[in-house]
């Protein structure tokens, strides 16, 4: 028996990277998933990856429109949800005085937007006792140079966290946020402008962890199950940290 064996999970920007790892994982223990993505040809291949327990609905977590068509699939299915991962959304780097209008809206749209609407609108088809995570970000709690408006976005994750748990508990819906640190997935090397840029940006970020090196999405696909299943019953409200020791030591 799976630890999800039986039950339903939606994982949003789920194409690629952590949440493609996360969907697999889900699946492997058993769960249906349904997962999201913005491009036709990627999500067709990540349910390709996964096989039958798995349903795509191409989705833009900033257009409530999709939202609701995704929320209209989930419930058309009949058996509601039993795990969401908010995981869709991303960044760039912007110093200060380089910021624009379109960055920060593009940025907030994803992340906070994205989140909020992703959930606010699941709840009618999120099943008593389900578990809702979200993905959060190591940025939110440290300075990093040209990463403001990215970790603003993050902080506010997190504040939704901790204020939807609390707004959840009669309905037993818990609500923790992931927390990982460097991982290896394309929104990493996507941050540079070439192979060189990219190259050095991933040794430079290896450098910064305590361990001394990336995390791989599967070692993140694992504290996510640990939280969509029964094994984190007792837990909500929380920030579970993925990141090598980045933010610890």
């Amino acid at each position: 028996m799976g630890q999800l064996n039986g039950r339903t999970a939606l994982v949003t920007g789920g194409t690629t990277g952590i949440g493609l790892a996360a969907a697999r994982r889900f699946a492997a223990e058993g769960a249906h998933v349904f997962l999201t993505g913005r491009r036709q040809q990627q999500l067709a291949e990540a349910v390709a990856s996964i096989g039958s327990a798995a349903t795509g609905i191409r989705s833009d977590v900033s257009n409530l429109d999709d939202l609701d068509t995704l929320v209209e699939a989930i419930a058309a299915r009949g058996a509601g949800l039993d795990v969401l991962f908010a995981n869709a959304g991303g960044g760039e780097f912007a110093a200060l005085g380089t910021i624009s209008l379109e960055h920060y809206t593009d940025t907030f749209d994803r992340n906070v937007r994205g989140t909020l609407f992703t959930v606010q609108k699941a709840l009618p088809v999120l099943n008593d006792g389900a578990s809702v995570i979200l993905a959060g970000s190591t940025a939110a709690t440290a300075g990093t140079p040209a990463f403001g408006v990215y970790a603003a976005s993050k902080a506010a994750i997190r504040s939704f966290g901790r204020t939807w748990a609390a707004e959840l508990t009669d309905r037993r819906i818990r609500v923790n946020t992931l927390i990982p640190g460097p991982t290896e997935t394309p929104g990493i090397t996507g941050l540079a402008a070439t192979p060189e840029e990219a190259a050095g940006l991933v040794q430079m970020l290896a450098s910064s962890v305590p361990m001394r090196r990336m995390g791989r999405p599967e070692e993140i696909a694992n504290a996510a199950l640990f939280l969509a299943s029964d094994e984190s019953s007792f837990m909500t409200g929380a920030e579970i940290f993925v990141d090598g020791g980045a933010n610890q030591v």
